[in-house]
């Protein structure tokens, strides 16, 4: 499993009962998490004092409760700032425990000794973006969201990054992989973090079991003559790392390199375990 332990202003502090317990820098959540189906005591003091909790219903969704949380906050990783704030279904606008990932390839773009070009699709609030511009890279970041782009450019703000070579499109992740090809463009390094299920600006519809495989396929055509990486997240259970090896393997292979898949967690505080959150496909080049 890779593991995302570097994080100092984010911690999961304990897991019970089909929830975790989070510190997000000075404050305290309580969000439902699938993976935590074990029943521990809950001793931690926060279990009681949250700042805010993410009731999940019965009939599908929920809603968040309150208590002493701002509108927005913010939290470092490194030297990057991302702007924290809870919205529909439980999310925050970040998932730590992608900070595995922007560490392997960060490594990888500042080592290249060349220019690197990066493709991010599904780039949702842009950490990911933000990491590999940090690092160096010329980075095109996509979502078919506009006011996840818009927040993205916010956290590029924040993180000093308003002038790195970013550019920012609002399209649907497919449709653009396809102009960029008919355009005969290039990436050295590509990152995709698919959902589950999704629907693009003009209500395409994206489902992961069906969709994957032939992204991938399509993707890989974008990659330059000299590849750097090309990495794949999925937060479906049903998808194991195995699955994503094969699938990467199978449409890289004429390029060599080495590819290898893994869960992805987070270090649980109280435990001392780490709870999965995912998993990852990396491809990189063997030169």
């Amino acid at each position: 499993m890779w593991i995302a332990d570097q994080w100092k202003d984010y911690e999961v502090i304990d897991t019970s009962k089909g929830e975790k317990l989070e510190r997000w820098g000075n404050y305290l959540l309580v969000r439902p998490d699938p993976q935590v189906i074990w029943d521990t005591p809950r001793v931690q003091a926060g279990w009681r004092h949250p700042n805010g909790h993410y009731h999940r219903s019965a009939k599908g969704g929920g809603e968040w409760e309150f208590f002493d949380l701002p509108q927005q906050w913010s939290i470092q990783y490194r030297e990057l700032t991302f702007h924290l704030k809870p919205f529909s279904f439980k999310h925050t606008g970040l998932f730590p425990e992608q900070a595995t990932n922007w560490d392997w390839f960060s490594e990888k773009i500042r080592n290249a000794g060349r220019p690197i070009r990066v493709l991010n699709l599904f780039a949702y609030t842009g950490g990911a973006t933000l990491a590999a511009a940090k690092a160096g890279a010329a980075v095109t970041h996509v979502d078919a969201s506009k006011g996840m782009v818009g927040w993205a450019k916010e956290n590029a703000a924040a993180s000093g990054l308003s002038d790195a070579p970013i550019r920012w499109l609002v399209d649907d992740c497919t449709k653009f992989v396809e102009r960029e090809i008919r355009r005969g463009n290039h990436y050295d390094g590509i990152i995709m973090d698919p959902p589950s299920y999704g629907r693009g600006p003009k209500g395409e519809i994206w489902k992961i079991e069906d969709s994957i495989h032939p992204f991938i396929r399509l993707a890989a055509q974008l990659l330059s003559d000299q590849p750097l990486f090309f990495l794949v997240n999925s937060y479906t259970t049903g998808l194991a790392p195995a699955v994503l090896t094969y699938l990467i393997s199978t449409e890289l292979r004429k390029l060599g390199g080495h590819v290898e898949s893994q869960e992805i967690g987070l270090p649980v505080r109280e435990s001392g375990l780490v709870l999965p959150c995912g998993a990852s496909g990396r491809w990189e080049a063997r030169y």
